[in-house]
């Protein structure tokens, strides 16, 4: 029987110079090998995309150069092995070359019922969640993760939202 939750994922840089600069043409470069590999790595679910198979089009902040990345997958486990431990890290290790430093978290986690596609919308208020208020059930992180269940389906300030359940943080 397939898991009730999905976990969504968004990260955000903020490029160093125009996307069609040639200070970005490596990483522009890049962008279908690793977007192919998401798409054939195993707990992957969906990913964030426009006509030309990338997020790169979509500017949810005010600041033009900052980009959006957004997916969905099976488990944290299916998400890490992505990111960490695939030509994925290969990309991150040279992420200096492309993007600036935030002082602030640049990624956050959440859990996603089944079948229920994020927006960006959405992704945008759980890392601002994550910054003001730090890891909860809500927003969180790899170091800090919670399981899933429905308790961080709703941002707080919804009448819905339900608080975050004592104790569930999985990673103590």
């Amino acid at each position: 029987m397939d898991e009730p939750f999905h976990l969504a994922q968004v990260n955000i840089a903020r490029m160093i110079a125009p996307f069609d600069s040639p200070e970005l043409a490596s990483f522009a470069a890049l962008l279908d090998e690793i977007n192919a590999l998401a798409d054939a790595s195993d707990g992957f679910v969906w990913r964030l995309q426009g006509g030309e198979g990338n997020a790169t089009y979509l500017r949810p902040y005010d600041d033009d150069f900052i980009l959006l990345n957004m997916s969905v997958w099976t488990s944290i486990d299916a998400l890490k092995a992505y990111a960490y431990q695939s030509a994925h890290a290969d990309v991150m290790r040279r992420r200096r070359e492309w993007f600036s430093r935030f002082e602030q978290p640049t990624a956050t986690l959440w859990w996603v019922r089944a079948g229920d596609i994020p927006t960006a919308g959405e992704a945008v208020a759980r890392l601002e969640y994550l910054r003001v208020h730090g890891p909860t059930c809500f927003a969180f992180t790899f170091k800090t993760t919670y399981p899933a269940s429905a308790d961080g389906l709703v941002l707080p300030g919804n009448r819905r939202a339900r608080p975050c359940a004592a104790g569930s943080i999985a990673d103590e």
